[in-house]
Formats: structure tokens, sequence, C-alpha cells
């Protein structure tokens, strides 16, 4: 008998692991890599995190498409809401990861 090959841990499944503040961290460097692929940014350059989205230029279009990525990678749902209400790169982090580290109803 052949031992399985341990399942793939998923990105969800490992940042929820991590503490808080490595969890914030790491969903920054995520949402950073993904606002500054939309907007055109070189990896160099320093996108401002408490500025709101469409003050750097960013469509109402084009923040669906970094939040419907965002919903898959984490495999999370996101509120239109909290993208508008407050529409800053910081405040979707400590959104995501309150959503994040909060326990799982699956």
């Amino acid at each position: 008998m052949t031992a399985m090959p341990p399942a793939e841990i998923t990105v969800p499944q490992r940042l929820r692991e991590l503490p808080r503040t490595e969890l914030a961290d790491e969903i920054e460097t995520l949402v950073v890599q993904k606002f500054k692929a939309v907007l055109l940014m070189a990896e160099s350059e320093d996108l401002p995190v408490d500025i709101s989205y469409f003050d750097l230029g960013l469509t109402s279009l084009r923040l669906t498409e970094i939040r419907q990525s965002l919903e898959q990678l984490l495999d999370l749902s996101i509120n239109v809401n909290v993208l508008f209400n407050e529409p800053t790169v910081n405040h979707l982090v400590d959104h995501l990861a309150d959503a994040l580290s909060a326990p799982s109803i699956r």
C-alpha cells in the first residue's frame, strides 16, 4: 500500500494559520501586488496604502477585477461596500485580515 501524498495547502489555509500581524502583512503584500498590476506600476514603485483607490487612478471596473481576483485567491466573499465606503488599501487589508482570522463557518 502506498501512502497518499500530503494535500496541498491552499493560500487561505496557510494565511489562516498565521498570527494576526503576520496575516495582515501577507495580505498587504498580495493586495499591493494586485493593485500595482492593475495600475501598471513597476514592482519597485511605492503604492500609497492610505490614499483612495480612485485618487490613484483606479476605476470601479478595475476595482471589481481586483475584488474578484482576491475573492478567488483568498476563498472568501468581499462585500462591495467595503471597497467603496473606505476605499484605501489599508482598509481593505484590515477587512481581509479580519475575515481570514475569524473562525471558519464551514
